[in-house]
């Protein structure tokens, strides 16, 4: 199938087309409240959208894909591959789309892990390689510019997931250098975290069996303080803006539960904390929720659909 071709689930195209074919059974499996998921997994190129009793509503054949984003519109925004911001209507017709390796950037490494749609309607987009943050208009015009500070500079790890805030500081989870770093919208450093190793050894692998600081995400609370993904630092920490942590989810403290490449995390309305667990393996959940006192409130897995990369996830409240 050609990508970014959209395929519905088989009893719907039986429907329309007058013919009977079986319904498609569920394939995921979820612990607590049901709730319906869009998710992405960059192993088996697939984009769907899970209901609430783990059937899938449609999917996607999709390129390589760090973030991910449901509108207030019910549009989605999301990546094709490495370079290319897409977004599609309820009925997923592409109405936008931008490719940062055109222009200025065409012939020179660049890959976009970070980007997030705006108040005014413009599309922040956070390029590896350039080491930049833009905030392009509909048109494609760069309206805005922001330098980062990387001291590891890769085009694929100097940056993975970022947000600006409601303040107008952009929040970025320096992947190569184990750092958050917080920008004004000049550009200036106004906060930075260095994520610690917690007196453990760095050690190579995407699973649980390796190590390290590479953060993927961070996310600026109501409270004031950081929501952190620590990548293969397999866990969750909040951080006051003193950089005191306050609250940390290591890899076991889940029982039955290992945590791999901890990857977007974000507060839910009801104080629980949700987490991707990417590269975990068939054993355990690719996403969790968990209370504050560290209960498991939520899972969910579907490796029939997904696979062992699934890295985003919009999860629906209960």
């Amino acid at each position: 199938m050609a990508r970014g071709i959209w395929v519905v689930a088989a009893s719907v195209v039986g429907a329309a087309c007058g013919a009977a074919i079986a319904e498609v059974p569920p394939t995921a499996v979820q612990t607590g409240t049901p709730r319906r998921v869009i998710a992405a997994d960059d192993s088996t190129r697939t984009l769907a959208a899970v209901s609430a009793d783990g059937a899938v509503e449609w999917r996607v054949t999709n390129g390589a894909i760090h973030d991910l984003h449901l509108l207030p519109d019910g549009h989605l925004l999301f990546q094709d591959g490495w370079t290319r911001i897409v977004e599609v209507d309820a009925e997923r017709n592409r109405i936008w789309e931008y490719d940062a390796k055109r222009g200025e950037n065409a012939g020179r490494p660049v890959e976009v892990h970070a980007f997030q749609r705006l108040p005014d309607g413009a599309t922040m987009i956070v390029e590896s390689g350039p080491a930049r943050i833009i905030e392009v208009d509909r048109d494609g015009t760069i309206r805005k510019q922001v330098k980062l500070v990387v001291n590891n500079p890769h085009p694929h790890a100097d940056t993975r997931n970022a947000r600006k805030t409601e303040s107008g500081t952009y929040l970025v989870a320096h992947e190569r250098d184990g750092v958050i770093r917080e920008y004004d919208a000049d550009g200036e450093v106004v906060w930075e975290f260095d994520v610690p190793l917690f007196d453990r050894p760095k050690k190579p692998g995407h699973g649980p069996e390796g190590f390290g600081d590479q953060a993927y995400s961070a996310v600026r609370l109501p409270n004031g303080n950081t929501l952190i993904g620590t990548g293969n630092g397999h866990s969750v920490l909040e951080v006051t803006p003193a950089k005191e942590i306050v609250w940390k989810l290591e890899q076991n403290d889940l029982p039955g539960i290992t945590l791999a490449w901890v990857t977007q995390v974000s507060r839910r309305k009801n104080g629980n904390t949700l987490l991707v667990n990417c590269h975990a393996g068939p054993a355990n959940p690719q996403i969790i929720e968990v209370t504050p006192d560290k209960q498991v409130a939520w899972t969910f897995k579907d490796f029939k659909t997904f696979g062992n990369s699934l890295p985003v996830a919009i999860v629906s409240e209960p």
